[in-house]
């Protein structure tokens, strides 16, 4: 049995039976018939089921956020907004996807030549628990309207939210087998990838996990998309408006209890604007309200299991034993992490060189433009950074030289199904979203007429 218990309570949220080999292999027969027909459908019929599925969404928001929020401790107002921001990704495919898959022309010698989009078959998605609906929704939209069919492996500790799933699309009123969840842990993950019947795998989640999927997928010749870790810069220029950048890095922080791979985990200040932003930023977090995540008013929960807090806890420590300063917070109890903000940091420690999973951001002083650029592409991870300045000449000219997969002015580093998202480096590779999110998935085909 899979059992996934609340992190705020310890109390049994869920209990699934895990699946046999043979329940994996009825599954994924199940979804190979399925492609074949699948396939055939109208980029219409298509999009009447993924309207229906985000009709659904919004329909019954709040059973699936209060099951998010059970299941791995996300404030309950955040996993509303989660689930229609599914909703969101659902209608954009809807009313994109034909339009992007399109074919394309291409003026050669031929009579007539062109590449077409076509779906390949059955894709695994490995997904994590900290947006347990999103992660899904942002591969599972693209995917199905491509014609391809998706199996879900989940987090174990959101496996209710996995089983929602599959009944939203099914609700919609998407062919048996088009999406399903399979309640397995990740020792079968191999086996599955390797099966004849499955094309292709996308992971989102830790280096090593990534790194073991993308290998098997390698030996066997199958495309592979990963979105990893991240340890996003906040950038902030003395020129920058200090009231608006300060609420937006706090955000950009603690939302969803800093439990987010595209959250801002490094704050580098410029000197002489640094003891301002700082007094200010620290009188917000102060004021964020921490408890129940089933309350509105929560803004902090806890974390999603108490070994994750410990691990925050330990790279906490360590830092300070490398010189850092707790500035605020700094003391776990259970799963709760106080939010905290670590200042005299430099390049070489804990806190700057890993990802910080939890509700914590180390504060690091530059003297320019030059130094801010060389301690963001400090990093092993290449996910995002956010860049804070009034010069949007400036702005514009730097980006260039950011090695991150995503560079945004003035705002938080989000993912918008209009834009591509994926990292650099230790972050993966691929993208998800986005014209190019849907075709990650498709045989481009070649097709020369003479």
């Amino acid at each position: 049995m899979i059992v996934s218990r609340n992190p705020y309570n310890g109390e049994e949220v869920a209990s699934i039976k895990e699946f046999t080999k043979k329940d994996i292999d009825e599954a994924l027969d199940v979804a190979d018939k399925r492609f074949q027909s699948w396939k055939q459908t109208s980029f219409s019929e298509r999009s009447k089921l993924m309207m229906a599925a985000a009709a659904e969404l919004k329909k019954n928001k709040q059973e699936y956020a209060e099951t998010i929020t059970l299941e791995m401790g996300k404030p309950i107002t955040q996993a509303i907004a989660e689930v229609e921001k599914c909703a969101w990704v659902c209608e954009y495919y809807a009313e994109n996807a034909e339009r992007h898959l399109s074919k394309e022309t291409i003026k050669t010698d031929a009579r007539k030549s062109y590449t077409s989009f076509e779906p390949i078959g059955i894709v695994l998605a490995v997904m994590p628990w900290n947006y347990p609906f999103w992660q899904v929704f942002r591969f599972a939209a693209p995917a199905l309207m491509a014609g391809n069919i998706g199996v879900l492996k989940h987090a174990s500790n959101v496996m209710q939210s996995g089983e929602n799933i599959q009944k939203i699309f099914e609700r919609a009123g998407f062919p048996k087998g088009c999406f399903q969840n399979l309640p397995i842990g990740s020792n079968k993950v191999e086996d599955i990838i390797r099966d004849k019947r499955v094309k292709a795998v996308t992971l989102t989640g830790s280096k090593p996990a990534g790194s073991s999927v993308a290998s098997v997928a390698g030996e066997e010749i199958k495309k592979s998309v990963l979105e990893l870790g991240g340890s996003n810069a906040l950038v902030v220029f003395k020129d920058a408006d200090i009231k608006k950048t300060v609420a937006t890095c706090v955000q950009a922080r603690y939302q969803n209890t800093g439990q987010s791979c595209i959250a801002g985990k490094r704050l580098l200040l410029q000197d002489s604007i640094a003891e301002e932003f700082l007094e200010l930023f620290s009188k917000q977090v102060r004021e964020l309200k921490s408890g129940d995540p089933m309350d509105e008013k929560t803004y902090i929960g806890v974390l999603a299991r108490e070994d994750l807090a410990e691990d925050l806890e330990k790279q906490v420590s360590e830092s300070v034993k490398q010189g850092a300063k707790i500035h605020l917070g700094g003391v776990r109890n259970g799963t709760y992490y106080e939010p905290t903000i670590l200042t005299g940091v430099t390049k070489e420690m804990t806190v700057f060189k890993e990802e910080t999973f939890g509700p914590v951001i180390s504060v690091t002083i530059f003297k320019d433009e030059k130094k801010a650029v060389e301690l963001v592409n400090s990093s092993d991870f290449g996910l995002g950074v956010s860049v804070f300045t009034e010069d949007l000449e400036f702005a514009e000219k730097i980006c260039p030289q950011f090695d991150d997969g995503a560079v945004f002015i003035n705002e938080l580093v989000k993912s918008d199904p209009r834009l591509p998202f994926g990292g650099t480096k230790i972050s993966g590779y691929g993208r998800e979203l986005s014209i190019h999110g849907i075709r990650e998935f498709v045989n481009k085909k070649t097709v020369y007429i003479k």
